[in-house]
């Protein structure tokens, strides 16, 4: 049996092991290069029938499990957005998972729910939220910590599906059965959303328009308008929109003003997904960006990815709780308590019944960093892709392809994409960095995301000079005279 000395003992190695893995990860390569079923090779096909040593278990990490991980917190990671972590969030986590409670109501453990509502009032007021959002000063809605964005969004969206179905029976006692109303919702996003959009949409059976964005790749107001007035000449009914605040291929920010408007006249329920971004407007010269949240009925943004919460953390607010509690509510006499009508029970505000107890990583980081250093943090990684932009600058080979906002850079070598995916393909191939590619229109570009806390200045020259060189190899490869210009040794 492994008891708590055990644990004591193990536990501690650990912590070691995890300490000076953070410490180190930038020696390690930052994309792994493992081949598919590699693991299979590496351990047997069934389970022990009797108990290994913990020193065997512990010795696997190296020889099983690291050769296979793609190290996200490496300063040498560029792709996709960051992921969150710190030394708080995971001590949080560890108390999380030694409390070990399903917190689907208040009374399966009160200070799972008590705390996750004082936690997303303490981030309501860091962005500035209207006070419809914010519990304790009298809002009608609050905040909730979902599993991702994808599950925030579809939960936006099904909530709204519910309160359109209802509203249109009620005003049309004769109206016909939920499915054919359902059959003549509609609801909308930019071609450039996250496709976790329209897999809500999927999911939820409801057509999903994409609206064609400007040449910022914006989705803007008129072309919402337009979209929803052709809708409903066709006997269609709008119900949703969502806007999206810094999106995944080149964290171009929807015009929240214009679109909230649309969606006031139109009555239509707007969802904000600023899932990368929205840590940023707890820094005052990045909150104009959220101008217009006020228009929303849910808003969304990742504490995991950049506000050094380690996932899962989406923090979700919703403007009015009937809306969401409506369309969730199944209340078995097993689940009730004798307290439901005094508190929030978060089993009604999302997809699954059990929840963890995700308030505390939340808790820890924001006490133990404070708002200053939680800004300093994101200013100094959004100054670092300022640095990267004129790196590339310098060179004429390369262009900037899109504005940099936040630390997203959207760059590629000028020539054809065949020429950029060649470059790609060498970059992560030499094991020095990771950087991953997206397409605007027809144009395929390279991203580079500052990811991790660790990252510098040094790091981010290093990355252009693997950069540059490469792209030497490329444009030799493909004839190019001019290729060695500008270029540099590693």
């Amino acid at each position: 049996m492994v008891d708590s000395s055990d644990f004591r003992k193990w536990g501690k190695e650990m912590i070691d092991y995890v300490a000076d893995y953070l410490d180190n990860v930038g020696e390690r390569p930052p994309l792994s290069q493992v081949e598919p079923g590699y693991l299979s090779k590496l351990i047997p096909d069934s389970a022990p029938e009797e108990p290994e040593k913990w020193q065997d278990v512990f010795a696997d990490i190296e020889r099983v499990i690291m050769p296979g991980v793609t190290h996200w917190h490496n300063p040498h990671f560029h792709a996709y957005f960051p992921t969150g972590s710190s030394f708080p969030a995971i001590i949080g986590d560890i108390l999380s998972d030694a409390i070990g409670c399903i917190g689907f109501n208040w009374a399966a453990s009160p200070a799972c729910t008590e705390l996750e509502i004082t936690v997303m009032d303490w981030l309501g007021k860091m962005l500035k939220l209207p006070k419809d959002f914010i519990v304790c000063e009298g809002g009608r809605g609050g905040g909730v910590i979902q599993g991702t964005a994808s599950e925030a969004t579809l939960v936006s969206l099904l909530a709204a599906r519910t309160k359109r179905i209802r509203q249109i029976k009620s005003e049309n006692i004769d109206m016909e059965n939920d499915c054919t109303i359902m059959s003549r919702l509609v609801a909308y996003t930019s071609d450039q959303a996250h496709s976790s959009v329209e897999r809500a949409g999927l999911i939820g059976c409801i057509k999903m328009r994409l609206i064609p964005s400007d040449d910022k790749y914006s989705m803007r107001g008129e072309a919402l308008r337009e979209a929803i007035q052709n809708d409903k000449a066709k006997g269609l009914t709008p119900f949703f929109v969502c806007a999206t605040l810094g999106t995944t291929p080149s964290c171009a920010f929807d015009n929240l003003k214009e679109i909230g408007q649309v969606c006031k006249e139109e009555d239509v329920w707007l969802h904000i997904d600023a899932a990368y971004a929205g840590s940023a407007f707890i820094c005052p010269e990045f909150r104009h960006l959220l101008d217009g949240v006020e228009h929303a009925q849910s808003f969304n943004f990742n504490p995991h990815k950049w506000l050094r919460v380690n996932f899962d953390c989406s923090t979700l607010w919703i403007k009015d709780r009937a809306d969401i509690e409506d369309a969730f509510n199944m209340d078995p006499l097993y689940l009730k308590h004798e307290n439901q009508a005094k508190v929030t029970d978060f089993r009604h505000w999302q997809i699954p019944l059990g929840r963890r107890f995700r308030s505390l990583k939340l808790w820890f980081v924001l006490r133990m960093f404070g708002i200053k250093q939680l800004q300093e943090g994101i200013r100094r990684q959004i100054q670092l892709a300022h640095e990267f932009e004129d790196l590339v600058k310098t060179d004429p080979r390369f262009e900037i392809v899109t504005e940099v906002i936040m630390g997203l850079v959207c760059f590629r070598v000028k020539g054809s994409n065949e020429i950029n995916e060649r470059l790609l393909k060498k970059t992560n191939e030499s094991g020095k960095i990771h950087i991953v590619p997206s397409k605007l229109r027809d144009t395929y570009i390279l991203r580079f995301a500052v990811c991790a806390a660790s990252t510098t200045s040094k790091d981010v020259q290093y990355a252009w000079e693997v950069i540059q060189n490469l792209a030497s190899e490329v444009l030799m490869e493909n004839g190019d005279e001019n290729s060695v210009e500008n270029s540099h040794d590693c």
